[in-house]
């Protein structure tokens, strides 16, 4: 494998396993206000982003690539209100995003087509992730939610835990 794929893989391990403790911060931040159904959400997001790495990770080992498991940042843990937690989750998404694109860019410029292949997955899967929180932001603008308590609320909690039941 190519040393810059190999580094940029190593680097998107390691922005899932950020992206992992994230989730969870947001999943504690949702618990501490109460919102089972966002902590739920972001519970699963947690989980699901630390598959993302495991299937990276997993991938690197493969191929012979040698992973290197950096100190990972403290995750955001103030947030004003479940709006807050909800743009800075899609803000996120749009980051992972940029940078699962770079690494398909670079295999197809390097004409590492199984890296490139492999890649792919994760393409689709941001899309995803983009579409469900163009879903949740949608959500909140037909409520006009602003983060404030009280009905809307208590319909954006109940709502991400329909998502999360779903997920």
């Amino acid at each position: 494998m190519d040393k810059k794929i190999a580094n940029l893989l190593n680097d998107q391990v390691n922005a899932e396993f950020y992206a992992s403790n994230v989730y969870l911060q947001m999943c504690a931040w949702s618990e501490c206000a109460g919102l089972e159904g966002a902590s739920e959400f972001f519970r699963n997001h947690s989980l699901e982003e630390r598959g993302h790495m495991d299937k990276i990770f997993n991938y690197m080992a493969e191929c012979g690539a040698p992973v290197t498991i950096q100190a990972i940042d403290k995750a955001p843990r103030e947030f004003d209100n479940l709006m807050d937690v909800i743009n800075a989750a899609f803000e996120h998404e749009k980051k992972v995003t940029a940078m699962i694109k770079n690494i398909a860019k670079t295999a197809f410029a390097k004409e590492d087509y199984t890296t490139f292949n492999f890649i792919e997955w994760f393409i689709a899967e941001q899309h995803e992730e983009e579409v469900l929180f163009g879903k949740i932001l949608a959500r909140a603008e037909m409520l006009d939610f602003d983060g404030s308590k009280g009905q809307k609320l208590l319909i954006m909690d109940n709502f991400l835990k329909q998502l999360a039941a779903n997920s």
